[in-house]
This record gives C-alpha cells, structure tokens and sequence, in this order.
C-alpha cells in the first residue's frame, strides 16, 4: 500500500502546467506555470511554513507543546497550523485588515487563533502586525516567533525543494523564472538554486504600486517613506526583509490592483486554473513585458495561492464594481 505517514508528506511535487490562452495568442515564448496551490495548505508557504519549525526544534528555539507565534498574510499561517496539528503545537497569528476574510476564517478553521492589527500604520507602529506578533512572543510562555521576513530557512526551503523540483521538471531548460516577492524567501531562494547551475537565468519579481522592492533594487536606497497603502495581497513590502538577496534579482516589475485582479479571473476563466491575487498579478506583469521574450525562452512562473481564499474579493462580481474594475 502507498499512503502518506501525515498531510505535511503529501507537500510538495506539485505540477508544472503549460499556459495556453490567458497570455494571448501572440505571446512568443513557452510559459509554465509551477501551481503551488497542489500543496495541501494551497500554497507554495507549506514548504518553507514546515522548514522553519523543524530547524528551530533542532536548536531548541521550538520546544515540545509551545505556541507558534507569527504575522502573516495568511498562507504562511496555514502552513504553519498544518505543522503545528501533525506536531502538537498552539498557533497564534496576526495578520492585518487587508486581508481577506477568507484567510482569517480558514485559519480559524484549523484551531490557531487570529489577531487582526490595522493596515494604515507603520511596521514600527505598536499596533502593526509586526509589532503586535513581536510582542506577544515575549509574552507567551513557550512562545516562538517564526518571522518568515527574516527567518533565511525560508528561503532555503526554496532552494532545497522547490527549485530542484523545476529544475528536474525542466531539464535545466528555463531562461526565466518569475515570482510574486514579498518575504522574499521564494524568489531568492529559487534564484540562487538557478543562478549557480545557468548564470543567464533571469530571475524576474513581481511587485504591486505602492511597495518599496522596485526601488530598493534599483537604487539601493531604502525610503520607507515612499510606501504607501495597496489592495493587492501576499506581495510587495514597506520594509526589506533579510530573506531577501537583491543581487539574484534582475528586474521588478510592478502590476497595478486592478490588472493583478482582472488577470487572477481571466487565469480562471482562459485556463481553469483558479488562483490568487498574486498569480493574477504575475500574468499581467508577463503581458507588460512581452516584448521582451523570444519564442525560444522557456519561462517559469510560480503560482503561490488557491483563489478560494479571494472569492469575497477579486472573485465577487459586487467587490470588483465597488472598485471600478469591473
């Protein structure tokens, strides 16, 4: 008989899927999509999500029956309760008002207790997500702050299994690999498994209006100030976290809320691959650059998020008018 031991086996191994229509007819190269949301939380965080508790229970950061204490967008927290069940862990999340209802309820769903801080402050701010999960970790016994922004188990997470699985996938073939950024964990880890075998890989990272990594990349200079508040989620930042490592990267390229939204449903309707917000956001940042692709580039995008967690959202027709996107 094959069977898995517990749901954290079953991560990973996910499909790499050809993109036939959302891109356009006359797009000139070949674009797979790595669709992540095979994993059993729905997302590429599973993997990193699980990398983090076993390396801090090996240097005792993680103590048997303590809690797991972590801000997240949401995906990262379903990794990580996914974990904790398997594990015997508590979980206690702080994510923030932009979020999605669904991800809140989800992870409601399985036993981890939600906080939610204001979006509108400053990650130095005492009420931002940040600050509160910092807070809370010092305060509870047995507490451990996973800190997926500057926790480089993320990343390595990446370059141990994701990036080898598309590697094999590929034959080593891909010219280009593009990824939604936010931790930075993901694009950086993969960026460097990439790099060290084929140097001429690019690596392209997807960013939203609003967030400070285009410019931090390109000019080094960190202005928090510029940041300012954006309705797409799981991507950009208003800090620079120590995951990631601008020097893989070669270009950022930014994708409005409104074509991140309009691509995620047009990726459902053209390909029935139903994704998140940031998957919507990586096809419209495809067509922006399509002028710079051949027809013998073989592209990789990763597709981090299931669209079940955006159906209040990007998904609802209502939503979208209230916008003026749709």
């Amino acid at each position: 008989m094959k069977y898995a031991q517990n749901i954290l086996e079953t991560i990973g191994n996910t499909p790499l899927v050809k993109l036939n229509k959302v891109l356009g007819e006359d797009f000139p190269a070949l674009v797979l999509a790595k669709v992540e949301t095979f994993n059993p939380g729905n997302s590429v965080k599973d993997r990193m999500a699980v990398k983090m508790i076993e390396d801090a229970e090996k240097d005792g950061r993680l103590k048997p029956g303590g809690t797991i204490i972590e801000g997240t967008s949401g995906n990262t927290g379903m990794g990580l309760a996914l974990a904790a069940i398997v594990k015997g862990y508590k979980c206690i999340f702080v994510t923030n008002s932009k979020q999605s209802k669904e991800k809140c309820d989800i992870l409601r769903a399985v036993g981890a207790e939600v906080i939610v801080c204001p979006t509108d402050v400053k990650p130095t701010d005492p009420r931002s997500y940040y600050s509160v999960s910092k807070r809370l970790a010092a305060e509870t016994e047995g507490g451990w702050y996973v800190n997926q922004y500057d926790n480089l188990s993320n990343r390595t997470a990446h370059y141990e299994s994701t990036a080898p699985e598309i590697w094999e996938q590929t034959d080593g073939n891909l010219t280009h690999f593009v990824a939604g950024a936010g931790t930075g964990g993901t694009i950086t880890g993969c960026g460097m498994y990439f790099k060290e075998r084929n140097p001429n890989i690019k690596v392209i990272g997807i960013d939203t209006y609003g967030s400070i990594l285009k410019e931090f990349h390109e000019t080094g200079e960190l202005h928090p100030d510029h940041a300012y508040t954006y309705i797409t989620e799981g991507i950009g930042e208003d800090i620079i976290p120590e995951n990631f490592d601008m020097s893989i990267i070669d270009h950022f390229e930014k994708v409005t809320d409104k074509d991140g939204a309009i691509y995620a449903r047009k990726l459902a309707k053209e390909e029935g691959i139903f994704c998140g917000y940031s998957a919507g956001s990586a096809m419209a940042a495809l067509v922006q650059m399509k002028d710079q692709f051949t027809k013998d580039d073989i592209i990789v995008v990763l597709l981090h998020d299931h669209g079940s967690r955006y159906v209040g959202k990007i998904y609802n027709d209502e939503w979208m008018k209230e916008q003026g996107w749709l």
